[in-house]
């Protein structure tokens, strides 16, 4: 099976849906040769390690790092998909690199979705993503300019979804790579 593209990222914030969504695509993707994988993984056992009680603490030199490597898979392998905040953002310069920018354009539904996830109350879960999106902007403007990470420009799809479940999600990029069962 050939894809219309080499690789893929998938970018969202906080409880948008970018980790479903990745391991909804993985029964269809990794039989085909696909490694999927997330930086966010990597982040949260390096903040474990190190005993770190927020992402936002993770050396800028770590962040790099891992922003680097993600790039250079992208732009010299194929058949990856990588999750994470910036993974879109980052491979905006390479075609061949299908960019899912995952949105929800309802808070309440992204806090009960946290509040379902992390066994939290409500207030916790405002909180939270209020703490952990201005943090990560914050940092990412220091060390990669004054940008909006998620402005549609530098994606290939913007799926909303409030509006699209699981499933219609996960259609919508099986089509729209140019996936079929042969």
């Amino acid at each position: 099976m050939h894809l219309k593209y080499d690789n893929i990222t998938i970018s969202g914030g906080v409880a948008v849906g970018t980790t479903t969504l990745m391991d909804n695509l993985r029964p269809y993707l990794e039989p085909q040769g696909w490694k999927l994988t997330s930086t966010g993984n990597m982040v949260r056992e390096y903040m474990k390690e190190n005993i770190m009680p927020s992402a936002s603490l993770v050396s800028d030199d770590f962040d790099r790092a891992v922003e680097k490597k993600a790039y250079d898979i992208l732009k010299n392998k194929k058949k990856w998909v990588i999750e994470a905040w910036l993974a879109g953002f980052v491979a905006r310069d390479l075609k061949k690199t299908f960019r899912i920018l995952l949105t929800c354009s309802h808070d309440s539904l992204r806090v009960d979705r946290v509040v379902n996830r992390d066994k939290i109350t409500m207030t916790d879960a405002k909180r939270f993503i209020k703490k952990r999106e201005e943090d990560n902007f914050r940092k990412w403007k220091k060390l990669y300019g004054n940008y909006n990470f998620f402005d549609p420009k530098y994606y290939t799809i913007v799926i909303d979804t409030y509006s699209s479940g699981q499933l219609e999600t996960m259609g919508k990029v099986l089509d729209a790579i140019g996936y079929y069962k042969a």
